[in-house]
């Protein structure tokens, strides 16, 4: 039995899961011996802002695996029940200390392979004061010619700040 992400039991009954094609076509999925359960593995949900921010772009240095040290813009994941547009408020308050309103969608980011996907905004700055968190090392804000484009936390930041920057430069 293949065991994805460690899952061997059921949440419902405790008994083990087997995996199991259901349906042609789609991928094996982790079923309860007993119940019947069917555990979908569903993609993980995350979402963050781009803002100017002290002559550039505000960036977050990750204190946390995965990409421990890269720089990655304010982020994280979206909490059950929670909106998209509230979450993403959220990170960046609890990421940077600062206040900001959304001002439009970037993009949808998602990566063959990789169960996150990235909802990313735009936004601007409306309060706050400057700081970190237990999950930053440092923030920082780099202007467009010093991004440090090889130590960028995972390839949907890389996209979404070029996305980024191709929009203020055609504005």
């Amino acid at each position: 039995m293949t065991e994805p992400l460690g899952y061997r039991f059921c949440p419902r009954c405790g008994k083990p899961l087997d995996s199991r094609v259901l349906k042609t076509g789609e991928p094996p999925r982790l079923v309860c011996s007993a119940c019947a359960f069917i555990f979908f593995l569903d993609p993980k949900i995350a979402t963050g802002v781009v803002f100017a921010y002290g002559g550039g772009i505000l960036l977050v240095q990750r204190a946390i695996h995965p990409s421990y040290g890269k720089w990655v813009f304010p982020g994280g994941y979206v909490d059950r029940g929670e909106t998209l547009e509230a979450a993403a408020v959220r990170e960046v308050r609890e990421e940077s200390g600062l206040a900001v309103r959304l001002t439009r969608l970037l993009g949808v980011y998602s990566f063959p392979g990789n169960p996150v996907i990235v909802v990313a905004y735009a936004g601007d700055v409306t309060g706050g004061s400057l700081r970190i968190d237990e999950e930053s090392l440092a923030v920082r804000s780099f202007p467009p010619a010093e991004i440090p484009w090889d130590q960028l936390a995972f390839p949907s930041t890389v996209q979404v700040l070029k996305d980024y920057l191709q929009l203020v430069a055609a504005h």
